[in-house]
């Protein structure tokens, strides 16, 4: 298999570029900077000797490892993103490579004193003796989902240089936007021409996904009246009060950190008041469709019920499905999630199978036609300065790709 070396090379070339996106453009991709590593996937396809590269007016990248057997065979195909999420800054990435892990906690910033510690990201432990990358505390590091496409690249770029190894037709896919939930908008699935494909932008090693989110944004304005403080009895209407009602008035354990598996929650993730003008940003996630349903119409509700307590239309309210629950896609077509399971086995790795609670591209490239479930990158810590990978798990998701092909042939 691709050595460990060349995989950490390849990696740390994409996340020192800054490929981060941006929820307030309006272009394709976000930012301009993420043309530097379209156009390098680019190069690096075509120098490999994949077939039929091509970068499309939007930046998407795909290419064509061309079948070495003679009889028909699925074609596959596996999509990563190269962007990185604004919410933490993918700016002067500078990783550092550690070997061995001895369980303890990580120094990522002497000045300012900022530690990975298995105290707190227990998941560490797993990974002791292994190598790890971990970022410099400052940034984030990029494996959300740099790491897939090292692996996807190393992995055709392995069957290449190995054509003992049989397998049909492979497609794969470099998106931009993903991180802002544009990743597939403008994805042509019918140019892409695979029969199903797998998202490798997962976390821990084994994770196997074909559950996600529903999920929606809302948007809830509340409108005061703004008077000179010295003047204001009777007068003045603040409305970043009205605003608290609104926040308090739903469940409150119903949010990120109080729920997990398949439990919904609603996010507030933004708050930007005045006192004439109060908005509030939240995302609206559940797994179930009528859950979900039953959550946009709850806040729905609420503004109903705060403007008749109020008597005046003190909030408006706008909500916006954003993408769903692939599972409905996903299980007509079960064997192409057998098929990643039976190619994690095969490779000694125990296959963890369990709702997202997110998305990928995969959930909108189902609902596009493209069936696509979800396989480990390798990751954890997404989003912030503690994000890190084992290199060991890139390798062995390179394994994966190449034993899903491997089946694939050999099932005709």
């Amino acid at each position: 298999m691709i050595s460990k070396q060349h995989i950490i090379e390849r990696f740390l070339s994409y996340v020192t570029i800054d490929t981060e996106s941006d929820p307030n453009s309006d272009t394709t991709p976000s930012t301009v900077k993420q043309w530097d590593l379209a156009h390098k996937l680019t190069e690096e396809l075509i120098a490999m000797g994949m077939k039929d590269v091509s970068i499309d007016e939007n930046a998407y990248v795909m290419a064509t490892l061309l079948s070495n057997v003679d009889h028909d065979v699925p074609t596959i195909g596996f999509v990563s993103h190269f962007d990185t999420t604004p919410d933490f800054t993918g700016k002067d990435v500078k990783p550092r490579v550690l070997e061995n892990y001895d369980g303890k906690d990580i120094v990522l910033n002497v000045e300012e004193n900022i530690i990975l510690s298995p105290d707190y990201f227990e998941d560490l432990l797993l990974y002791v003796g292994q190598t790890l990358i971990v970022t410099d505390g400052t940034t984030l590091l990029g494996a959300d989902d740099k790491a897939g496409i090292t692996e996807i690249m190393s992995a055709m770029e392995y069957l290449i240089q190995h054509p003992e190894i049989k397998h049909g037709k492979i497609r794969v896919g470099f998106t931009p936007d993903e991180e802002i939930g544009r990743g597939a908008h403008k994805f042509d699935v019918d140019k892409f021409g695979a029969d199903w494909a797998y998202t490798m932008d997962g976390s821990q090693i084994g994770e196997l996904e074909y559950e996600n989110f529903n999920a929606a944004g809302a948007v809830i304005k509340a409108k005061g009246k703004i008077v000179h403080p010295g003047y204001a009895k009777g007068k003045l209407v603040n409305s970043m009060y009205y605003a608290i009602e609104f926040i308090n008035t739903l469940p409150r354990l119903e949010t990120p950190e109080h729920t997990e598996g398949y439990e919904g929650f609603f996010h507030l993730y933004s708050i930007k008041g005045e006192v004439e003008e109060t908005t509030l940003e939240y995302i609206i996630r559940d797994h179930d469709k009528a859950k979900f349903e039953a959550r946009k119409a709850l806040m729905h509700k609420i503004v109903t019920d705060l403007n008749t307590k109020f008597e005046a239309e003190v909030f408006s309210i706008e909500i916006r499905d954003q993408y769903f629950n692939m599972k409905e896609k996903v299980e007509p077509v079960m064997h192409i999630v057998d098929l990643a399971e039976q190619a994690m086995e095969a490779i000694g790795i125990t296959p963890l199978i369990k709702p997202i609670r997110g998305g990928t591209d995969g959930s909108q490239l189902s609902y596009m036609g493209l069936p696509c479930p979800n396989i480990f990158a390798g990751g954890h810590n997404f989003h912030g300065r503690y994000e890190y990978v084992p290199v060991e798990s890139m390798q062995k998701a390179v394994e994966v790709i190449c034993k899903i092909a491997e089946l694939a042939a050999e099932k005709k």
